[in-house]
């Protein structure tokens, strides 16, 4: 069975761009491109790994990401933050919160791709 990557972004090319390069890497990617019931989403697809955006409509990312840590269900999931917002005080609330990875807009696929293998192989959901 094909794990899941579930993306959580609000910017179409992005949302293209990740997922052409993951899906022809074979992993299932699952989009989601606002804050508002992100999370709930994220509960009822119990992804391997999360790509996240800080800026969405309705939500952050950080309130989702406290979200995904509180919940035992979702506490151990990989959450990669993907985000424009590349200031120190940015990444240290990203790794505050429990981020497994801080990535920042631009970013090459080549990076994503990498790091979600790397989070998914080393990480047992």
């Amino acid at each position: 069975m094909r794990k899941t990557v579930m993306l959580v972004e609000d910017e179409p090319n992005i949302i293209e761009a990740i997922s052409f390069v993951l899906s022809r890497d074979g992993w299932n990617v699952v989009t989601h491109s606002n804050g508002h019931d992100a999370f709930e989403v994220i509960l009822s697809i119990m992804p391997s790994a999360i790509i996240l955006d800080v800026m969405l409509p309705k939500r952050n990312g950080y309130e989702i990401l406290r979200d995904i840590r509180e919940n035992s269900k979702t506490k151990e999931i990989p959450v990669i933050v993907l985000t424009a917002k590349g200031q120190k005080k940015d990444r240290e609330t990203a790794e505050k919160l429990g981020s497994n990875l801080f990535m920042t807009k631009p970013f090459s696929n080549s990076e994503v791709l990498e790091a979600v293998r790397q989070l998914v192989d080393n990480v047992e959901v």
